[in-house]
């Protein structure tokens, strides 16, 4: 098969959670013979014509005159744009809302479409209504206009079923496999073992961060609270203000994954308050790391960790979690369940392997193979 994956920012990934998938899902289908293709923009660092057998095929994205979210719609445009001229089986969108206006507007010329659609980008709360109204409306459009649809969690699998009457195949994210624990990083970031909370996300309202500061500053526990993740926005200068000397410490990004799995391996607790569907990288990389998770009440996150883990849907819920000392007798057996169906569902291997076996079902069932 020839497979075109556009909608990330290329690869190797340098940024998050999709560019990482790009990356691990290109790379093992070529490593399974198939022809491979990645759109990288012209800002990205790397600059070779291939990584790992995996063809680059760079555009420009107007990045410096229009900003991220603008950007993102015309580079998606132009990736498309010139994918379909091409002679590629499968283009797949990783993402829908700023592909969006590209899979509607843009000519197909016969070529098979298939979006992941991640999660539920118009509930976050960092867009006002209008914003929300139009995202909705360019999620609508985009649904109808693939030719396929996949949904990595059974929550985004219902609710594209409940809200556009759309089938979708789950293929569910991937992980890496972790090297035994080893706890000689922790004192670069000046963390102890077993003794701090630990959460893992962007600073946007919609992960819930606010919540859980709100409910361990009301806890009075004595263990510190680190969070990783980039707080240079303005949801994050709101957070430090307001938490300024009470004990939450940010320690920003983080790219050194040895480094991240032994962070979130010696932790007292992880704190995840992703809350808008989809399934989560840090979710998933806290399971497969054995972490202790409390994590926010939401089918999709039950959907990942069903009951090996304990839930809070607001921070007085969490208060009573945190100040509760016999929550850790259940720690080795909610780790050991969590590796468990990491090991079995959650694995690159495995989820290659699944695209591999749905693409080759929509090409026979398209008659092109």
């Amino acid at each position: 098969m020839k497979i075109a994956i556009l909608g990330t920012r290329g690869i190797p990934n340098n940024y998050g959670g999709f560019e990482q998938c790009a990356e691990y899902l290109s790379v093992g289908l070529v490593g399974k013979g198939h022809d491979v293709s990645i759109y990288n923009p012209n800002f990205h660092p790397y600059k070779e014509s291939s990584f790992k057998k995996v063809k680059i095929i760079r555009k420009a994205s107007p990045q410096q005159y229009f900003g991220n979210s603008v950007s993102n719609f015309i580079y998606d445009y132009f990736c498309l744009k010139d994918a379909v001229k091409r002679d590629f089986d499968i283009i797949l969108e990783l993402g829908l809302i700023t592909s969006s206006l590209s899979i509607i507007f843009c000519r197909h010329r016969g070529k098979i479409i298939v979006t992941n659609l991640d999660g539920l980008e118009w509930k976050r709360s960092k867009w006002n209504k209008i914003v929300q109204k139009i995202t909705k409306t360019l999620e609508k459009y985009g649904v109808m206009f693939s030719d396929y649809l996949i949904a990595d969690n059974i929550g985004m699998q219902k609710y594209i079923w409940e809200e556009y009457s759309r089938e979708s195949e789950l293929i569910a994210y991937g992980t890496e496999n972790n090297k035994e624990p080893n706890p000689n990083c922790l004192k670069e970031y000046g963390l102890e073992r077993n003794t701090y909370l630990l959460s893992i996300a962007r600073l946007e309202p919609e992960n819930n961060l606010e919540m859980m500061f709100d409910a361990y500053v009301k806890s009075e526990i004595s263990n510190p609270y680190f969070v990783v993740g980039n707080h240079l926005t303005s949801h994050g200068d709101f957070l430090k203000d307001k938490y300024r000397d009470s004990g939450i410490l940010f320690l920003g990004g983080i790219f050194n994954k040895d480094h991240l799995d032994n962070i979130r391996f010696y932790s007292k607790y992880y704190l995840h308050g992703h809350s808008v569907g989809g399934t989560n990288p840090s979710l998933l990389e806290a399971m497969a790391t054995k972490t202790f998770i409390l994590s926010h009440d939401n089918r999709f996150n039950k959907s990942v960790i069903e009951e090996n883990a304990f839930y809070f849907s607001n921070s007085e819920e969490l208060v009573s979690l945190l100040k509760n000392e016999n929550l850790t007798n259940q720690k080795k057996t909610f780790a050991l369940n969590n590796l468990k169906k990491i090991d079995s569902v959650y694995r690159w291997a495995i989820v290659v392997a699944q695209y591999e076996s749905y693409f080759k079902r929509i090409l026979k069932e398209s008659n092109r193979q």
